[in-house]
């Protein structure tokens, strides 16, 4: 069989490559070129053997999927049988597909370019599927307190004089961030259908090397350019990655947040695409009683309606202007809650948001520049602190539960917080790069929470404001230039300095006896990422 023959020519490519008959091997270059011709091959005899089955019933190539079709030989003999269908690298676009999906902005993970993975299809059919991921090890030493986590949020650091901080920074290693994702794209009438699934090992406790396997997207989107819709657990649209950096955290006003959400995506003009969605919600609040979310059953912290987010994105040759708002209902209901003395009130606050950024091509100055970047991004909000991970967790809300003045009625407050990034991408050659970045944020807390119990988790939970300085030197040795732009290649190494600072509502009066009023954190990191 045609068949036989074109798999015993590529297994005989392969025994050449690794034999030693020849003086000079072929490079891998010269193999590829030679199974990809034997590869059309393939195709070629699979759609023979198909119109010679079923002359009345061929398709057009577009709708079955695969690439135009050259002549077959007249004598060419039937392809193995359909039972028995070969997976095979996809040597041609599918006529009509849309590209993958971006797996979100372009600094959302570490050190990740836009390779398209290893993609595959069954001849014939209109699906692709595309294996991605990326290994990666990191490892960290701390110059201050001891802060065992290798994803740390800034308002989270040990505060100066406490028993961590005493105790001195130490020094650890993880892979635990190594990701897998599967995505698929399949040619319907109603465009294209994309799914993808995709995880880390990120989960368990923050310093442990048993790494629980975790879930970070599993979504389906389907339509054209023009106009998709997307369910599932997918990125936030008020996600925003900013600059590129080897720190797994959630950085200084940086979003991390992937949650279950319907997505509607629509071509508006050239360069402008807008977008909003439904996303699933999460109140936080916190009080002197303590710190609630909305993920047990008798917390007081509650879930009514879900979060409405729009965006709008411009982008022209390098150019990148983004907007973004949110609209959220925060809720309190102390019923059942079993607090302490017992309340059975319930209130709503509207909580909003709003933020921008600009990434600025500096070509445009000057073309010495390069494919240099300056970024610029700004916020402001109330009620957006869950959205905010390394500034605010937990604080949506402010209320004064757990304060004499709470015994028969309480209140809560959507707290002000807003801030500001700046960062600068350098190009010193394409293969050798750096990202420079400051960022501040501020929180504005009502009078009463100098109430809460000096030391308590709540006191020190309050951080009035933030800041934090990025600093880092990466190395892509396979890293090539296209159209203007650095395509970093599969390989990055590269260090990273971090430098941190928070300080608390009310100073040293509200921390003691947890520590001073302040905390101060300088890690130094190196991490390598290998991506498929």
């Amino acid at each position: 069989m045609r068949s036989i023959g074109v798999w015993g020519g590529i297994i005989c490519v392969a025994t050449v490559a690794a034999g030693p008959a020849r003086a000079e091997q072929p490079t891998i270059a010269e193999l590829m070129k030679k199974i990809d011709a034997l590869q059309r091959r393939l195709d070629e005899v699979e759609r023979d053997r198909k119109k010679t089955a079923k002359p009345a019933a061929a398709a057009p190539a577009s709708r079955a999927g695969a690439a135009p079709a050259a002549t077959a030989p007249a004598t060419a003999p039937a392809a193995p049988p359909q039972s028995s269908a070969i997976v095979v690298q996809t040597s041609a676009p599918i006529p009509g597909l849309l590209p993958p999906e971006p797996m979100g902005s372009p600094f959302e993970d570490a050190l990740r370019s836009d390779l398209p993975g290893l993609s595959i299809r069954i001849p014939g059919a209109a699906t692709e599927v595309r294996v991605y991921g990326f290994v990666k090890a990191s490892g960290y030493t701390d110059f201050n307190g001891r802060n065992q986590n290798h994803a740390p949020s800034v308002s989270g650091i040990p505060l100066r004089g406490s028993p961590a901080d005493l105790q001195g920074g130490d020094t650890s290693m993880t892979a635990r961030f190594s990701r897998i994702g599967l995505d698929t794209r399949t040619l319907t009438g109603l465009g294209t259908l994309e799914t993808r699934v995709e995880g880390d090992f990120a989960g368990g406790p923050a310093a442990s090397n048993n790494l629980v396997f975790r879930l970070r997207q599993a979504w389906g989107e389907l339509g054209t350019d023009s106009f998709r819709v997307l369910v599932g657990q997918a990125n936030s649209l008020w996600n925003e990655g900013m600059f590129e950096t080897l720190n797994d955290s959630t950085n200084l006003n940086q979003s991390f947040v992937r949650q279950t959400q319907i997505r509607l995506t629509g071509r508006l003009a050239p360069g402008l695409t807008g977008q909003v969605s439904l996303e699933a919600p999460d109140t936080q609040f916190t009080s002197n009683a303590g710190i609630f979310v909305s993920d047990t059953n008798l917390s007081p912290a509650f879930n009514s309606m879900p979060d409405l987010l729009g965006r709008l994105n411009y982008r022209n040759d390098g150019l990148e202007i983004d907007t973004r708002g949110l609209v959220r209902n925060l809720s309190i209901r102390t019923a059942g809650a079993g607090l302490t003395p017992p309340l059975t009130e319930r209130k709503d606050t509207v909580g909003w948001g709003l933020a921008s950024h600009v990434r600025f091509p500096m070509r445009w100055l000057s073309e010495s520049f390069g494919p240099d970047q300056l970024i610029v991004m700004g916020y402001y909000g109330e009620g957006i602190g869950r959205y905010f991970a390394g500034n605010t967790g937990g604080q949506d809300l402010i209320s004064n539960i757990g304060l004499a003045a709470a015994s028969t009625d309480f209140v809560q407050t959507a707290l002000p917080s807003y801030g500001g990034t700046i960062a600068y991408r350098r190009f010193w050659t394409p293969q050798l790069r750096s990202n420079a970045a400051y960022s501040y944020a501020r929180q504005d807390y009502p009078s009463y929470a100098l109430q809460f119990a000096p030391g308590s988790g709540p006191a020190v939970a309050l951080n009035r404001q933030m800041e934090q300085g990025i600093v880092n030197l990466i190395w892509s040795p396979y890293a090539t230039v296209r159209n203007g732009a650095v395509d970093t290649g599969w390989l990055d190494a590269g260090l990273e300095y971090i430098y941190s600072r928070r300080d608390v509502f009310g100073g040293t009066a509200a921390t003691i006896p947890a520590g001073e009023g302040y905390g101060v954190a300088n890690r130094f990191m190196a991490a390598a990422v290998v991506r498929f």
